[in-house]
C-alpha cells in the first residue's frame, strides 16, 4: 500500500511538504504542490483521515449520537446530518444509544478515540452531562439538553400550543393528551404548552403518559375511546406521531371514525404521517433546518451560540382533524 513516504521519495519533497499540500497549506508554492499533486495522483495515494486527525487532534468527521435509529424523527435527523456534512465535506460517525446512559458514556467515550472535529448529541432521556474526560471538543445538543452544551430545538411548548389551539378552533371541547415520559425533558415541555393553551380557553384537559411509541398510543387510545359516546374525548392530541398513528389504530379497531367520531393530532410530521389513513395532522419540526445549523457549527461555518437556539413548529392540517359533529354534544 502506497503511504506518505513514498509520495515523498518520487517528488523528491519531505513528508512534511507532503502533508502540508494535504492540508491544503497556503505556504506550499505553486509549482512545488501541483508536484507533489501530480504524484498523489500518479501512486494513486489515499490519505487516511484517522491518520492526519490523530497529527492534528481531530478528523474531518462528526461524531452524531442518537438514542434510537427506528424511531422516525432521530432516523429523519440523521439523514439530514449526513447529507449537510457531507456538502461541507465532512463524514458523520454514528453512535446509538437505545437511550441508555450507560451506552451513552461508553459511545462518547469510543468516538472520542477517533478524533471527531465536533459532535452533535441528542441526549438519553435523562438528559445527565457527560464529560470529555480531559478533551475539550465542541458539542452542540439536537431536541433534548445535554448538561451545559448550547441546545438546538423546535420550541416543544409552542408548537404544542398549537395544537391544542387547533382543536379548540375547530369546536372541540373534551379534548385529552397522551404525553411522552413523565421523566423526559421534552415529554414535560410539550404537555406543558398544551394544557397552557386549553387553559387559557378554560378547558381542562384529561391527560395520560407512555412512550412515544406506536404501541403506547394504541394502548392509551383504547383506554380513552372505550368511554361512553357523551364521555369519551371528541379530540386527542399526542406528544408524537408514532402515538397517533397508534391511536387511528385504536379508533379504527373499536369502530370510531377518524375524524367523525375523533379527531386525532400528532407532533413531528415523520414521513409516515402523510401516507396513514386518514393523513394525519400534526406539528412539524423543522429537523432539515435544525440538521444544517448543528452541522455548520461543528464545521465553523456558524459559531458556536452562547445559549439554546429555538426554531419555530408549524401546523400540518391534513384529514385527521374536522370539526366535531352534531351528534358530539360539547357538554
Amino acid at each position: 500500500m502506497v503511504n506518505i513516504k513514498d509520495v515523498a521519495a518520487r517528488a523528491n519533497v519531505s513528508v512534511g511538504t507532503v502533508s502540508r499540500v494535504l492540508a491544503k497549506n497556503k505556504t506550499v508554492g505553486k509549482e512545488l504542490r501541483e508536484t507533489v499533486e501530480a504524484t498523489i495522483r500518479e501512486l494513486n495515494f489515499q490519505p487516511s483521515g484517522v491518520a492526519r486527525g490523530l497529527r492534528r487532534s481531530r478528523t474531518d468527521m462528526i461524531g452524531l449520537v442518537i438514542p434510537d435509529i427506528t424511531n422516525p424523527f432521530f432516523a429523519e435527523l440523521a439523514k439530514h446530518v449526513e447529507a449537510s456534512a457531507s456538502g461541507a465535506g465532512y463524514s458523520v460517525l454514528l453512535c446509538i444509544t437505545n437511550d441508555d446512559p450507560a451506552i451513552e458514556a461508553a459511545q462518547i467515550t469510543s468516538l472520542l478515540k477517533s478524533y471527531p472535529t465536533g459532535m452533535i448529541v441528542v441526549p438519553t432521556q435523562s438528559g445527565g452531562p457527560t464529560g470529555w474526560g480531559e478533551r475539550e471538543l465542541p458539542a452542540i445538543a439536537v431536541d433534548r439538553p445535554f448538561g451545559g452544551h448550547p441546545l438546538i430545538s423546535v420550541d416543544h411548548r409552542a408548537g404544542a400550543g398549537l395544537a391544542a389551539r387547533h382543536l379548540i378552533d375547530l369546536g372541540h371541547r373534551r379534548i385529552a393528551y397522551i404525553a411522552g415520559p413523565d421523566d423526559a425533558p421534552v415529554s414535560r415541555q410539550r404537555r406543558e404548552g398544551f394544557v397552557q393553551a386549553l387553559a387559557e380557553a378554560d378547558i381542562e384537559a384529561v391527560c395520560v403518559s407512555g412512550q412515544f411509541d406506536y404501541q403506547s398510543g394504541e394502548a392509551l387510545g383504547r383506554f380513552l375511546l372505550q368511554r361512553a359516546p357523551g364521555v369519551r374525548p371528541t379530540a386527542v392530541a399526542t406528544a408524537s406521531d408514532q402515538q397517533a398513528i397508534g391511536l387511528i389504530r385504536a379508533a379504527t379497531d373499536l369502530g370510531l371514525s377518524v375524524p367523525g367520531d375523533v379527531s386525532i393530532i400528532g407532533f413531528d410530521d415523520i414521513p409516515l404521517a402523510n401516507l396513514v389513513t386518514p393523513r394525519l395532522t400534526t406539528i412539524r419540526q423543522p429537523v432539515a433546518s435544525i440538521a444544517a445549523s448543528a452541522v455548520a457549527i461543528m464545521v465553523g461555518d456558524t459559531p458556536m451560540p452562547e445559549g439554546d437556539a429555538l426554531m419555530e413548529a408549524t401546523l400540518v392540517v391534513r384529514s385527521s382533524t374536522a370539526a366535531p359533529g352534531p351528534e358530539q354534544s360539547s357538554e
